[in-house]
C-alpha cells in the first residue's frame, strides 16, 4: 500500500538549528540500530518509520556496523527507501558513521582515508541513496592523523556523498582539533554526537562547553540510558524488555536497587508535571541549546507516540532541575 504520510506533520514537532548552520533537526531523531537488524519483523520497522516522520521527526540515523548483523540496518532501510521514501528525500536528513569495525583486515576500521570513503561508498549502496546528509567519523583514531581522518571528511563533502559531516565520541580536546582542522580545510563541522543522558553526564565536562564556543550542535543517543530511564523497570525486569530477552546491549545486572530507587523518585516527579518519565528525561536533555536533538530508538510505533510528546512538556522550574539532581546525586 502507497504510503501517504500525515498532513499534519510539522504541525507540533519543534526544530532547533544545528550549531552555526542553515539545517533544523527535530528535537527527536529517530536511531536506526538495534531495532532495525534481524530482530525486529520488517512490517514494524516500516511502521516505527512511518509513525516517525507522520510526527515530525524528519532525521534517521544509522551507521554502517548497526544491526545485527553488521549493515542489516542499512540493508533495512534502503528497502524502505525504495517502498516509502524516495518521493520525500528532500524532506529527510538521513546520517550514517563508519569508524568502529565493520569488515575484516587492516582497512576495515579507525580513521583512514580508505575506510572511511570505502564505507561510505558500501553504505550508501546499502541504503539506496546517492548522498547522506550527515556522514561522522564514528570515533576518535589516535593513530592516524587527523589531517588524515578530517580531510578524508572534507573529500566527500566535496565529493556530493554527504552534505555536511560531523564527529562521534570526541573528548572536548580532540572535538576542538577535528573541528578546527574541518574548519581550515573549508568543510565546518556541523555536528557531534554523544551519548548523554540524567544518568551519563560526561558531556558537561568541557565538550558542551567546547560545541557553544565553537557553534557545533549536539546530537545525544542514549537519552534514555538504554531504556532504564522509563517506567519499563519500576517493578522489575519485564520478560519481553530489552533487559529480559535480548540483553546485549542492556544487561540484567545494570538494573540495580540503587538505581530502582532514583527511576521511582524520577518517575514520581515526572508524574507531578504530567509527564512520563521517557518525556521528562528527554525534555532534560533538550534543556541546554547546544543540543540540537535527542536520539530515540523505538521498538514500535507506540514509543514513538510517547516520546514525540516531550517537546509538548512544560519548563523545567529551577526547583524542578534542582530536585533531579538531588535525586541522582
Amino acid at each position: 500500500m502507497t504510503y501517504t504520510p500525515a498532513q499534519t506533520r510539522y504541525d507540533s514537532m519543534l526544530y532547533r538549528r544545528c550549531g552555526r548552520s542553515g539545517i533544523l533537526l527535530p528535537a527527536i531523531s529517530l536511531g536506526l540500530w538495534h531495532n532495525f537488524g534481524d530482530i525486529t519483523p520488517f512490517g514494524v520497522q516500516q511502521s516505527i518509520l512511518r509513525t516517525a516522520f507522520d510526527n515530525g521527526i524528519t532525521h534517521f540515523d544509522l551507521a554502517n556496523n548497526y544491526g545485527p548483523p553488521y549493515g542489516e540496518a542499512e540493508r533495512n532501510f534502503g528497502i524502505h527507501m525504495l517502498r516509502d521514501w524516495k518521493p520525500h528525500r528532500d524532506e529527510l536528513i538521513i546520517s550514517t558513521k563508519a569508524g568502529y569495525d565493520m569488515w575484516k583486515g587492516p582497512y576495515g576500521d579507525h580513521g583512514s582515508r580508505k575506510y572511511l570513503i570505502a564505507s561510505l561508498d558500501q553504505s550508501l549502496k546499502r541504503m539506496n541513496l546517492d548522498y547522506v546528509d550527515i556522514f561522522y567519523h564514528h570515533r576518535p583514531d589516535p593513530d592516524t592523523p587527523i589531517e588524515e581522518t578530517m580531510g578524508a571528511l572534507d573529500h566527500i563533502v566535496r565529493s556530493g556523498k554527504a552534505l555536511y559531516v560531523g564527529i562521534s565520541n570526541y573528548n572536548p580536546d580532540q572535538a576542538r582539533e577535528a573541528i578546527r582542522t574541518l574548519r581550515q580545510l573549508g568543510t565546518p563541522c556541523l555536528i557531534q554526537q554523544n551519548s548523554y543522558s540524567m544518568m551519563n553526564r560526561r558531556v558537561e565536562q568541557g565538550l558542551t562547553d567546547t560545541l557553544r564556543e565553537e557553534k557545533v550542535g549536539l546530537i545525544c543517543f542514549a537519552p534514555l540510558q538504554g531504556g532504564i530511564l522509563t517506567d519499563r523497570y519500576l517493578n522489575g525486569i519485564p520478560a519481553d524488555s530489552r533487559a529480559g530477552h535480548d540483553p546485549r546491549f542492556l544487561k540484567p545486572d545494570a538494573i540495580t536497587e540503587d538505581k530502582l530507587v532514583k527511576i521511582r523518585a524520577l518517575n514520581e516527579l515526572a508524574a507531578a508535571r504530567g509527564q512520563k518519565l521517557s518525556q521528562m528525561a528527554l525534555e532534560w536533555v533538550l534543556r541546554d541549546e547546544v543540543v540540537t536533538s535527542a536520539l530515540i530508538g523505538a521498538s514500535r510505533p507506540q514509543q514513538v507516540l510517547d516520546n514525540v510528546q516531550a517537546v509538548r512538556g512544560p519548563a523545567f522550574t529551577s526547583d524542578e532541575l534542582a530536585e533531579i539532581d538531588r535525586i541522582l546525586a
